[in-house]
Protein backbone atom coordinates (compact mmCIF):
# COMPACT_ATOMS: atom_id res chain seq x y z
CA UNK A 1 0.00 0.00 0.00
CA UNK A 2 1.25 3.42 -0.63
CA UNK A 3 0.42 6.35 1.39
CA UNK A 4 0.82 10.02 0.80
CA UNK A 5 1.73 11.53 4.05
CA UNK A 6 2.44 15.56 5.04
CA UNK A 7 4.46 16.28 7.79
CA UNK A 8 4.91 19.05 9.98
CA UNK A 9 7.91 19.14 12.11
CA UNK A 10 8.36 21.05 15.76
CA UNK A 11 4.63 20.54 16.36
CA UNK A 12 2.86 20.97 20.15
CA UNK A 13 1.63 17.29 20.13
CA UNK A 14 2.19 14.22 18.44
CA UNK A 15 -1.34 13.99 16.45
CA UNK A 16 -2.61 12.52 12.86
CA UNK A 17 -5.54 14.39 10.72
CA UNK A 18 -6.37 12.81 7.38
CA UNK A 19 -7.19 15.82 4.64
CA UNK A 20 -8.12 14.11 1.13
CA UNK A 21 -5.97 11.31 0.19
CA UNK A 22 -3.16 12.38 2.41
CA UNK A 23 -2.26 12.25 6.18
CA UNK A 24 -1.60 14.98 7.87
CA UNK A 25 0.88 14.02 10.51
CA UNK A 26 2.57 16.38 13.55
CA UNK A 27 5.43 15.63 15.04
CA UNK A 28 7.30 17.09 18.26
CA UNK A 29 10.51 16.29 16.85
CA UNK A 30 12.59 18.95 14.03
CA UNK A 31 13.54 17.81 11.01
CA UNK A 32 17.17 17.59 11.70
CA UNK A 33 19.58 14.57 11.27
CA UNK A 34 16.60 12.41 10.38
CA UNK A 35 14.79 12.57 13.51
CA UNK A 36 11.11 13.38 12.35
CA UNK A 37 11.20 10.83 10.12
CA UNK A 38 12.33 8.35 12.52
CA UNK A 39 9.59 9.36 14.81
CA UNK A 40 7.38 9.20 11.74
CA UNK A 41 7.88 5.83 11.09
CA UNK A 42 7.65 5.23 15.12
CA UNK A 43 4.56 6.45 15.46
CA UNK A 44 2.91 5.70 11.84
CA UNK A 45 3.90 1.42 13.20
CA UNK A 46 1.62 2.40 16.54
CA UNK A 47 -1.28 4.14 14.43
CA UNK A 48 -1.24 1.25 12.05
CA UNK A 49 -0.39 -1.36 13.53
CA UNK A 50 2.42 -2.78 11.56
CA UNK A 51 6.03 -3.41 12.34
CA UNK A 52 8.44 -0.78 11.68
CA UNK A 53 10.68 -2.43 9.33
CA UNK A 54 7.20 -2.72 7.35
CA UNK A 55 7.50 0.87 6.42
CA UNK A 56 9.56 2.85 4.03
CA UNK A 57 9.95 6.03 3.06
CA UNK A 58 10.20 5.46 -1.18
CA UNK A 59 10.10 8.96 -1.75
CA UNK A 60 10.67 12.89 -0.07
CA UNK A 61 13.20 11.73 2.37
CA UNK A 62 13.97 15.38 2.76
CA UNK A 63 10.67 17.05 1.86
CA UNK A 64 7.30 17.54 4.09
CA UNK A 65 5.51 15.69 1.28
CA UNK A 66 6.32 11.73 1.52
CA UNK A 67 5.31 8.86 0.12
CA UNK A 68 5.80 6.14 2.35
CA UNK A 69 5.30 2.01 1.17
CA UNK A 70 3.26 0.10 3.84
CA UNK A 71 4.04 -3.72 3.63
CA UNK A 72 1.01 -4.78 5.26
CA UNK A 73 1.26 -8.09 4.76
Amino acid sequence: MILSVRVIPKANRLTVKKENNTLKVYLTKPAQDGQANAQLIDFLAKYLKVKRYQIRIIQGQNTRNKLLEIDAE
